[in-house]
C-alpha cells in the first residue's frame, strides 16, 4: 500500500504535463479556437482531470506562458555556440521561437485578463537571463558595446511580428543577427 500514493502523484504529474503539451500544441496552430474540451480531448484526459489541474482557461494559459518564459530564461544558461556571439545568437533564436509561438497564447490570455496582470511582466526576466550573453559577446569584441539587450530583444520581437510565415521571417532574422556581429567592426 505505501507505493500507491506515490504512483498516484506520478500519474497526476504526467496528466498535468500531457494537458500542457496538448494545450501548447493546440494554441500553436494557426487560427485555432481552442476550448478546454479540445485540450482535454487532445491530452487524452477527462474534463474532470483537466479542471482539477486548471480550474479555468486563464489558469491554463498562464501556466503555458509561465512555463515558456522559464524555458527561454533557462536556455540562456545552456546556449550553444563556438563563440560568445554564437551563444548569444543561439539564445536569440530561441527567444524568437518563443515570441513567434507564444503569440496565440498571449492573445487568448489577454481576452481573459487584464494586461497589468504580473504574468505579462516577462521582459525583466528575459533581460536578466540574456544580459550575461550580450556582455560576454561585447567583452570579446564580437558585438558593439553601444547596443543594449533591450534593443536587441525589441528587434527580434519586431521581426517576429512581421506578417507571413516563419519561413518568410527567418531570413530577416538571419540578416539582423548577422548585422549585430558586423556592427562590432
Amino acid at each position: 500500500m505505501p507505493d500507491h500514493p506515490a504512483a498516484k502523484r506520478a500519474d497526476a504529474a504526467r496528466n498535468r504535463e500531457r494537458i500542457l503539451d496538448a494545450a501548447r500544441e493546440a494554441f500553436a496552430e494557426a487560427d485555432a479556437e481552442v476550448s478546454m474540451v479540445e485540450v482535454a480531448r487532445r491530452a487524452g484526459v477527462g474534463s474532470a482531470t483537466l479542471y482539477r489541474n486548471f480550474a479555468t482557461r486563464r489558469e491554463l494559459l498562464e501556466a503555458l506562458l509561465a512555463g515558456e518564459v522559464d524555458e527561454v530564461c533557462a536556455a540562456a544558461e545552456t546556449a550553444e555556440g563556438d563563440s560568445p556571439a554564437g551563444r548569444l545568437e543561439d539564445w536569440l533564436r530561441r527567444f524568437f521561437r518563443y515570441v513567434t509561438e507564444k503569440r496565440p497564447v498571449v492573445i487568448a490570455l489577454v481576452e481573459d485578463t487584464d494586461r497589468t496582470n504580473p504574468i505579462f511582466d516577462t521582459r525583466g526576466r528575459m533581460l536578466t537571463a540574456g544580459q550575461p550573453l550580450l556582455s560576454g559577446a561585447q567583452a570579446a569584441g564580437q558585438i558593439a558595446a553601444g547596443i543594449e539587450l533591450g534593443q536587441v530583444l525589441d528587434l527580434v520581437v519586431a521581426i517576429a511580428k512581421i506578417p507571413g510565415t516563419t519561413e518568410y521571417r527567418q531570413p530577416i532574422l538571419d540578416a539582423a543577427l548577422a548585422g549585430l556581429r558586423r556592427s562590432a567592426g
